[in-house]
């Protein structure tokens, strides 16, 4: 894939600079130089990289789309008819296409020689098809050679038949030359064990520029230095190239132009980001590239003059991806690659190009800040090691040296930064959190940790949200007059099923249905019928009398609003309508579990007096009746006969992306197992999105999470310090792959670290162990608890022995489903530890703040840690994977009365409950539940989601049978499921 973006998504630093200036009133934006914007491509899982044909007439991409190849081929399509054809075999990976000098012959790099080309399609289609998921990236395929053919496929000719990546290629105007990138380097030389190593992690690191003629022959090398050099295009005129070059550490790209022999080596942009992707106008007065200043997830596009002189001018202002753009012969039109897409995933965009607006935008921008470090172009020229570390501290504020060894001071600086409130709380997705990512990981680089798989930052998308469109619609039609609610009237709640309903309502008071056995007796919908009906609710519940009530629990269960919409869909309603208690409101577009499975709407008291006025009913009235609960009375309620409502529910989900931390100290043979220390490192932002123990006075409030986890995170940070140190003075002393990864999403349901164990780099049957520390900065009276020691045989004896020295107060527990990443790493099949100092009243509130943390035992504890690590990490140590019985667990929600032992997937969008695993023992297992089960229906009633699930879970009878109908592999079926005393 020509200047690929995913092998560099480690750079992550350019957000924290300025945003670019244009001088201007108003600062352009996105439709003041594209217009009519639309997406070309909706065939295929993904597309990209399409380059016009001189005549512009056609376009040349790359697709995902053939049933028996999952892999990228090269697609002509014809801008006139639509017709598409397929160029490429068939076979192998393909990408880099691109017209010669006339439309009818093209190139394209291809991997269809290769023998074992198959036997990686079929791979692909069998991890595919098993339901796993990966991150798109690329694969520096060694057999990947440059072909020519007739822009219909005929007449392969392989051009460049050489061991070593060849690809991005691109053809000269005068249809002579073909520029592209290799690293044939590598494979040309007996490379020292650094470099072979190197070759293993990063084969981009060796690419190089290439020119040669459009047979094949008088190949020449035109780049020498360090880092990777790809992405090479002709200027319109023929007589420079244009290209993006990184940095040796892969952290840092800009764009770069020289002579065709080589000299004359110009940088065009010092932009302190990834900046990859340059492209000429046919005018040949700027270039269009893409860059990630803005956020390590959010490419967008920007021109730069071709000198070189002024600041970039950004172009696209949509969040996700925007890069490979591409202009037409004329200058007239952008193509380009985006993820602005309903699904998410990259395909091909068009739109018209405004040339005269982006002649003015380059006129009014600043003149360029350079840092004047120009990298030495010259013959095998490269950065010394010091000076990419100033490079890469430069780029990285906040970024401090540290000691090897641990220290109180080095654990200090690292939790007031995490914890401060310029981190916002480190919330999921947000601004603060990638402040935190740049921050991390520069220490990951500035102390020599590699990437693992090329990358330090593993993404995951996750629902953050709802969104409601402009087509929601509340309207009643009462007969004789209609009335319409404004958007401050009713409100879709984020919960609620899409789709338009239209029939009666009813009035059901609180909409309360008490269940038999409880102290109260309580029933709305007592001789109502509401099947294919509206009905309308308080919020609220009666005030129960609380002096002969044993359990406050008893109650609140069954008056919450997501049990009263799931009973209002068990009673055949067609949708609930919530009379609110605030008289102007907003949509609230909070992540929830799931839809009710019917719509749900909240109206103002004002609005809901509107329709009950026509019945000569009092809301207020109503409310102050219903209030004092009567054991011997009924509910108020009735039917509006003839009043009809309709409701238009149309919402969307706001899918976000946030980014798991992940580097490697190797070990000194790279097959042996790997060893993970983890640790999440997101908090709760200001409590927005629940979880918060804030008490009144302290809502909104930052929750700087000090224990929780910045102090977990430093404690990763200051071993992986430790272990890097380690490895550099004795390598021999690392005899197994160390991983230190931070996970985000954790807070809200161990997100970043589940997706990470679906889509791991690395086998999970070769990882030997995961060490998880999370709220390790509050010790009190030298004791230190490590949970999940059932999760192996071993785990007690080595923490014994290692405590002889340490000298902690150890409290071991067996139960290794714990409310932390661990969990994670367990249900595949790893045994795992989890460091605990305990909980404490600042537990998420806004007071977990870093003067509250004992340094001094977090050195301590760092210390033992490091001991454990090695002692796991010793050749003769082995460690046995446990599955842990019921009877040695202990965590279960207080308020259930049963014990069924699923462990749910909170992560999972499905209509239901997908289980990520059951506990050994449990009544669940001996069911035949499993993971990957989706549970639709408990004890005869529907679940629609995790909410459905816990509520009727709670009205479970122990040693009582209940049927429990699962979905697995598409296919349903009932099983019984005996549930136990808690």
């Amino acid at each position: 894939m020509k200047r690929h973006f995913l092998h560099y998504t480690v750079a992550f630093y350019s957000f924290l600079f300025s945003s670019v200036v244009i001088a201007a009133d108003t600062p352009p934006q996105e439709n003041d130089f594209l217009s009519q914007t639309r997406q070309l491509i909706y065939e295929g899982k993904r597309s990209g990289e399409g380059y016009f044909s001189p005549d512009g007439r056609y376009l040349i991409f790359q697709s995902e789309r053939e049933a028996a190849n999952p892999f990228y081929q090269i697609y002509a399509l014809d801008l006139e008819s639509g017709d598409v054809q397929r160029v490429s075999p068939g076979k192998g990976k393909t990408t880099c296409a691109f017209f010669m000098g006339n439309s009818q012959r093209v190139i394209f790099a291809s991997s269809h020689e290769d023998p074992q080309a198959l036997d990686k399609q079929k791979a692909e289609l069998e991890f595919r098809a098993s339901g796993n998921k990966r991150r798109y990236s690329w694969d520096y395929e060694p057999a990947m050679d440059i072909f020519s053919a007739n822009a219909d496929g005929s007449d392969l000719k392989n051009l460049t038949h050489t061991k070593g990546y060849d690809a991005e290629g691109g053809v000269s105007p005068d249809g002579k030359l073909i520029v592209f990138c290799s690293n044939r380097s590598a494979f040309e030389q007996t490379l020292s064990p650094e470099d072979q190593k190197k070759l293993e992690i990063d084969p981009a690191y060796f690419g190089e520029i290439y020119l040669m003629n459009v047979d094949g022959s008088q190949v020449r090398r035109l780049t020498q230095q360090k880092g990777y050099d790809g992405g090479p295009f002709f200027s319109p005129d023929g007589k420079r190239i244009i290209w993006r070059h990184f940095e040796e550490k892969g952290i840092v790209a800009d764009v770069f132009s020289m002579n065709l022999d080589g000299s004359d080596v110009q940088r065009l942009t010092d932009f302190g980001a990834m900046s990859w992707a340059p492209y000429y106008h046919p005018s040949q007065e700027y270039f269009i590239f893409a860059s990630n200043k803005l956020g390590f997830s959010n490419f967008e596009l920007y021109i730069a003059d071709v000198a070189g002189k002024k600041e970039p001018v950004r172009i696209t202002y949509t969040d996700g991806f925007d890069g490979l753009p591409v202009f037409s012969p004329d200058g007239k039109k952008l193509c380009w690659t985006s993820s602005r897409t309903t699904e998410g995933n990259a395909q091909l965009f068009f739109a018209n190009w405004n040339h005269e607006a982006a002649l003015r935008a380059l006129a009014g921008a600043a003149p360029r800040s350079s840092s004047s470090d120009m990298p030495d172009m010259s013959p095998h020229a490269h950065h010394s090691h010091e000076q990419a570390d100033m490079e890469a501290t430069a780029v990285a504020p906040h970024t401090a040296v540290f000691s090897a060894g641990f220290s109180v001071n080095d654990f200090k600086e690292k939790v007031n930064y995490l914890a401060s409130d310029e981190l916002q709380g480190r919330g999921t997705g947000s601004q603060g959190i990638e402040k935190a990512a740049q921050y991390i990981s520069a220490q990951f680089q500035q102390q020599g940790l590699l990437r693992v798989k090329e990358k330090y930052l593993y993404g995951f998308d996750y629902t953050a949200g709802v969104s409601r469109t402009a087509d929601n619609r509340f309207s009643v039609d009462g007969g004789k007059q209609a009335i319409v609610a404004t958007d401050t009237q009713a409100q879709p709640i984020s919960y609620s099923q899409n789709g338009t309903v239209s029939a009666a309502m009813v009035f059901v008071g609180y909409g309360v249905k008490l269940p038999e056995g409880l102290d109260y007796q309580y029933n709305s919908y007592k001789g109502l019928n509401v099947q294919d009906k509206i009905v309308l609710v308080l919020e609220g519940a009666p005030d129960f009398d609380s002096a002969s009530q044993q359990d406050e629990l008893q109650t609140e269960r069954y008056t919450a609003a997501r049990y009263k919409a799931m009973l209002a869909r068990d009673m055949g309603a067609k949708a609930i309508v919530f009379i609110g208690e605030v008289e102007l409101f907003s949509f609230d577009g909070k992540r929830e579990g799931g839809t009710a499975g019917l719509a749900v709407w909240e109206i103002s008291e004002n609005f809901a007096q509107n329709l009950l006025g026509i019945y000569d009913k009092d809301i207020k009235t109503i409310k102050r009746n219903l209030k004092t609960y009567n054991p011997h009375g009924e509910p108020e309620t009735f039917e509006l006969m003839h009043l009809n409502a309709t409701l238009l529910t149309e919402l969307k989900k706001q899918t976000a992306r946030d980014n798991n931390i992940v580097a490697l100290v190797p070990a000194a043979e790279a097959a042996a197992p790997y060893i993970v220390i983890g640790a999440h490192y997101d908090h709760l932002g200001h409590g927005e999105h629940g979880g918060s123990r804030a008490v009144a006075g302290e809502e909104g409030a930052i929750h700087n999470g000090a224990d929780d986890n910045a102090s977990g995170t430093a404690m990763v940070m200051e071993l992986a310090e430790y272990f890097a140190d380690l490895q550099k003075k004795s390598p021999e002393k690392i005899t197994k792959n160390l991983v230190f990864a931070l996970w985000s999403g954790e807070e809200m349901g161990l997100l970043g670290s589940q997706y990470f164990c679906e889509n791991l780099p690395f086998d999970a049957k070769n990882i030997a162990a995961y060490f998880n520390f999370d709220m390790v900065g509050r010790m009190k009276d030298n004791s230190l608890i490590i949970q999940g020691v059932g999760s192996a045989a071993e785990w007690k004896k080595l923490a014994e022995k290692k405590n002889i020295a340490a000298g902690f107060n150890l409290a071991l527990t067996a139960d290794p489903y714990l409310p932390t990443d661990a969990t994670s790493f367990y249900k595949i099949g790893v045994p795992v530890v989890n460091f605990f100092t305990g909980l404490h009243d600042d537990y998420h509130r806004p007071t977990d703040d870093a003067d509250k943390l004992n340094y001094a035992d977090m050195e301590r504890t760092a210390q033992f840690a490091a001991n454990l690590i090695q002692e796991v990490s010793k050749p003769e140590t082995t460690l046995t994977y446990q599955k842990t019985d019921m009877s040695n667990t202990q965590q279960q929600v207080r308020s259930f009365s049963v014990y069924l032992g699923t462990i749910p997937d909170y992560a999972a969008e499905v209509e239901g409950v997908k289980l990520s695993g059951v506990r050994g023992g449990s009544p669940a297992e001996k069911a035949g539940l499993q993971g990957g089960d989706i549970i639709k229906k408990l004890a005869d009633k529907d679940i629609k989601n995790i909410y459905d699930y816990t509520y009727i879970l709670s009205e479970l009878k122990p040693a009582l049978a209940v049927p429990v109908v699962i979905e697995r592999e598409g296919t349903q079926q009932t099983l019984s499921i005996i549930p136990l005393t808690k």
